[in-house]
């Protein structure tokens, strides 16, 4: 029988666990790190229990994707009084961790380290197991960590980290760090079959100094995420050692370097059934510590947007602790619906690769998605593994979100079939074209019209090295916010004499009211009043005496995606405000473009129709060369 080390008790001074430690322990202790030797040092008489996101074990996932068949916890403690420890377990349904009586071991208080083995117990019932610790006095502990026993031997494993960055050097050079500090600095295995390959978009880091035998900083034209990780890829299957297991990491995360090392033991230890099943971590929120957004996704059948396969969950609660680990995606993704694993933080097998090829040439934006859909691995996911990303609701980008969204959701729609029926891709077209020209934002409206455009043009266009001057222009003619100060002037400008953004609370921004069923049937027949609407803007008067009067308007946020239907009802003047970057702009009802708006999009749509099945034809017999490494080298001249 074989056993590995698979993972550390993990406790971290980083400034997420200070402010967030029940990801890490529960305690009614002081636990304190001694930054010379890395021991903890608990207070004193309590109790701490590691029931947690990243120090409990996830028996029931690793009996489904491995050879386990034992656990046990190996800790070292050091007390003046008699300690206490015991495992802990979960069942599905657990409110908190359930004490097994049966699996103690007793430390005497003779101030002297001792080796501390608790031979795990488990049955069909059991989620997660864990430890709990207590104390008497003030207690030492070092050196904990989990055991699995299992069948057969090892698999070889090369890891190779693949991760591609534009200008976002600060995160990348402490990613780096990280790697070379705590992993191929380390004693463990994985430190002599780890590689990182860092594809510089921007070609802003010192690749000199910053490379060495197992890090390697390849400058590279700006050619998107896709590009890069195409990039990284090639490199990871052509390097001395080739990569059996390509992890590929976006630039802008934080990462545990324990989540890293459990990768790799989950690799070296998975079954048949698993063995090119993806490993998918989590994504955490920067901002929010504790909370978690997504480790798996689906596409709607609905609108073909991008869902998260589980709700939301908060890693410091224990019952979402246990939720993560017991739940099924089968009950929660349509049948007709397909997964994808997104690329800040997936492990893919190199023999999947060369199977299905490199992704295809989007620069950004459902590059992950249509390569998960098209690979259609199996997952796996677990507590622990995970990165922090900052949260994609604060940080709204029409260029990716209008222009890049639908260009590549057609694209992968007709190379892949990201879902069952096109016309779900049409309906995502016209939801954009729709919400951008209720909320005057006929802006966007056309930037969205544009990535159709382009699709439509054929894979001959895609093909050719135009997608950063595309992702460019589409940044360059998106609608453009302005500094606080610049839009309260250009709100006096129309006369608007009572808007202060200074002023403004997230309350404010955030409003919505309910519409009557009269209002609603309004807004749908008028689409917000432009249907039927005069062609000449006239600003609306609140009644009274006329020295009083004022410009009406409302104040929506700006993110594109948000419809609040009852602040925008029968308006002329939006204010749309980030309040995240303070900046914000105004918007004005204009019949005329909004005609001109539909025009395009009806010609557009009548256009796609009349040459829908060769666009199809032309997009499949081109998929094979898109995704291939003769296309990928000749495109990113690494020949």
């Amino acid at each position: 029988m074989s056993s590995i080390r698979f993972a550390n008790v993990l406790l971290e001074t980083k400034p997420r666990a200070l402010s967030y430690p029940t990801m890490y322990y529960h305690t009614d202790q002081l636990l304190t790190p001694d930054p010379r030797t890395g021991d903890w040092t608990i207070a004193g008489a309590g109790t701490v229990d590691f029931t947690t996101y990243f120090n409990a074990l996830s028996v029931l996932k690793l009996l489904k994707y491995t050879r386990a068949t034992a656990f046990r916890l190996h800790i070292d403690v050091k007390s003046a009084k008699p300690v206490t420890l015991t495992q802990t377990r979960a069942e599905r349904l657990s409110m908190q961790p359930q004490l097994v009586e049966s699996v103690t071991a007793n430390v005497p208080g003779d101030n002297k380290w001792h080796e501390v083995t608790l031979d795990i117990t488990t049955d069909p019932t059991t989620v997660i197991a864990g430890f709990q610790i207590a104390t008497q006095a003030k207690t030492t502990i070092r050196n904990g960590w989990y055991e699995v026993e299992f069948d057969g031997d090892p698999r070889d494993v090369e890891l190779a980290i693949v991760t591609t960055t534009f200008r976002k050097e600060k995160f990348i050079e402490r990613n780096i760090a990280l790697v070379k500090t705590e992993l191929l600095g380390s004693d463990y295995d994985i430190a002599k079959h780890l590689t990182m390959h860092v594809i510089d978009n921007g070609s802003t880091l010192d690749a000199a100094a910053l490379s060495d035998e197992h890090v390697t900083v390849t400058p590279n034209e700006n050619v998107g995420g896709a590009g890069g990780f195409a990039r990284g890829m090639i490199e990871s299957l052509e390097q001395s050692t080739p990569a059996t297991h390509v992890l590929l990491m976006d630039d802008d995360v934080e990462v545990s370097p324990e989540s890293i090392l459990r990768t790799y033991n989950l690799l070296r230890i998975v079954n048949d059934e698993y063995a090119e099943a993806f490993v998918s971590g989590a994504m955490l929120n920067i901002e929010d510590t504790q909370d978690q957004k997504e480790d798996t996704g689906f596409i709607s059948t609905y609108d073909g947007s991008c869902v998260p396969a589980k709700p939301p969950l908060q890693v410091t609660k224990f019952v979402d602790v246990v939720y993560n680990e017991c739940y099924d995606e089968q009950l929660s993704v349509p049948a007709d619906a397909h997964r994808y694993a997104a690329w800040w933080y997936c492990v893919i097998p190199t023999a999947v690769i060369e199977r299905n090829g490199l992704p295809l040439p989007v620069f950004v934006r459902f590059d992950d998605v249509e390569y998960g859909i098209r690979c259609n691995p199996k997952f796996m996911t677990m507590n622990g593994i995970c990165v922090w990303h900052a949260k994609f609701d604060i940080r709204y980008n029409a260029g990716v979100e209008r222009y890049q969204t639908i260009r590549n959701q057609m694209i992968g729609q007709m190379t892949t079939g990201l879902v069952p029926d096109t016309k779900t891709m049409l309906h995502s077209l016209h939801h954009m074209v729709d919400l951008e020209c209720r909320k005057f934002n006929y802006t966007d409206a056309e930037l969205a019209l544009q990535g159709f455009e382009d699709f439509l043009k054929g894979p001959k266009f895609i093909m050719q090295p135009v997608a950063q001057e595309c992702f460019m222009r589409a940044n360059r003619e998106k609608e453009q916010l302005v500094s606080f100060d610049e839009l309260r002037e250009q709100a006096r400008q129309l006369g608007i004499d009572d808007f202060d953004p200074d002023m403004l609370t997230r309350q404010v921004i955030d409003f919505d009211e309910p519409r009557t069923l009269k209002q609603r049937a309004f807004d749908f027949l008028t689409r917000n009043g432009q249907r039927f609407g005069a062609d000449k803007f006239a600003a609306k008067k609140i009644d009274g005496d006329a020295a009083a009067d004022h410009v009406e308007y409302t104040i929506i946020p700006s993110a594109g995606w948000l419809y609040p239907a009852g602040m925008i009802h029968n308006e002329n003047i939006i204010i749309a405000i980030d309040w995240a970057t303070r900046k914000g702009v105004i918007r004005v009802k204009d019949v005329k473009r909004y005609q001109e708006v539909q025009k395009r999009y009806k010609r557009d749509l009548a256009y796609y129709k009349k040459h829908a099945d060769r666009l199809s034809r032309e997009y499949l017999a081109a998929a094979p060369r898109m995704e291939s490494v003769e296309f990928w080298k000749a495109y990113l001249q690494m020949d």
